[in-house]
């Protein structure tokens, strides 16, 4: 977890290692192993963000909701926030994470999630049921579909399943499951907003397994989608499918920023910077962090290590908007984004992906 005492701007970073169960206390500044300037940082959901009341003019991360309802060039609208219904309920019986309880903002931990023969079952497992619940979410997408009513059904089925839905109460996320429509770039809350002819969704699954995080998303038509935002979508799956192809043993981790970051150069298309990939398992964050654009950042993929791949693209601006719920991103200008993330391992043959059916 993150530990930030009053007044501090370099928060501490305690990490918990899968097998021997060693933890131990970094003293790299945070905003090193991100590429952060400094400030006060917390890791939400599938990445990791600014936290607000630090946020400093140069990071790039505005706190401004642009409400005009109108964007130039488009007759499409803004998205605007909708009416929450309550928190659902999780039976008893189902193992729940640490921090449901713990009611402190999660951490992002230092050291790889590597695992045994029985952790890679496991991830196997949880991998797989967020991949199928996922491919359901997706047939729910249609016009005149509320978000909320998409979260009631993905909560069922994870709970049936005798999972946790893993984002309900991580650092105080109201829902169940992230769904971030047309220029909502992540971390979008379920509401009474109805899907319209023509949107994009995103659809951020995470479930917890037997005490084990699969995580996986994408993003799905809605009705009649205009031949722009197909291309879009469509490339953004496409450069997490060839980073995913290039990933093995010893394999630098920046050349997956690089290679996402050519594929969006060659279509024109922005690559989100602040908002990142990481290591999936027994925690729900932990190292390495990964970027999805150029960089020069340290580190080689481990055998049997886990993480996710969650490139963000956009059609114009690339820099984010939170709203003021702290969770919603969405891009500045009003532009389409779209996001594909799986959770892999990485083998003795290369990379095998977890979440999918």
């Amino acid at each position: 977890m993150i530990v930030a005492g009053p007044g501090t701007l370099q928060p501490r970073l305690i990490s918990s290692f899968v097998g021997n169960c060693r933890c131990r206390q970094s003293t790299q500044p945070l905003h090193d192993i991100f590429r952060y300037n400094p400030g006060s940082l917390t890791v939400n959901l599938c990445t990791i963000i600014v936290q607000r009341q630090m946020i400093k003019p140069d990071l790039g991360v505005n706190l401004v909701c642009r409400n005009t309802d109108e964007l130039p060039n488009s007759t499409r609208k803004r998205l605007k926030p909708g009416k929450l219904s309550p928190r659902r309920p999780v039976p008893d019986h189902i193992l729940k994470p640490p921090y449901v309880a713990s009611k402190k903002p999660p951490g992002i931990t230092t050291g790889a999630e590597v695992h045994d023969e029985k952790g890679m079952e496991c991830m196997r497992a949880s991998g797989k049921l967020a991949a199928q619940v996922l491919q359901y979410a997706g047939t729910l997408v249609k016009p005149g579909v509320t978000t909320d009513a998409i979260d009631q059904e993905v909560h069922q089925m994870i709970i049936d399943n005798g999972a946790y839905p893993s984002p309900l109460g991580y650092g105080g996320f109201p829902k169940s499951v992230c769904t971030s429509v047309n220029e909502c770039i992540c971390h979008g809350i379920p509401d009474s907003r109805e899907l319209e002819d023509g949107d994009i969704i995103n659809i951020d699954v995470t479930v917890y397994l037997n005490g084990y995080h699969g995580d996986t998303s994408a993003t799905f038509f809605c009705g009649d989608v205009d031949d722009e935002a197909k291309k879009l979508v469509q490339v953004t799956k496409d450069s997490l499918y060839k980073a995913i192809s290039i990933c093995g043993p010893g394999v630098e981790l920046n050349k997956i920023g690089r290679i996402i970051n050519a594929l969006a150069d060659e279509h024109r298309y922005g690559v989100v910077e602040q908002f990142v990939g990481h290591g999936v398992g027994r925690l729900f964050h932990s190292d390495p962090v990964i970027l999805h654009y150029r960089n020069n950042e340290r580190g080689r993929m481990m055998l049997n290590q886990t993480f996710t791949i969650e490139p963000m693209l956009t059609m114009g601006s690339i820099h984010p908007i939170i709203w003021d719920d702290d969770w919603t991103v969405v891009t500045a200008d009003g532009s389409l984004s779209a996001q594909f993330e799986h959770t892999i391992l990485i083998t003795e043959n290369g990379a095998e992906i977890l979440t999918q059916c």
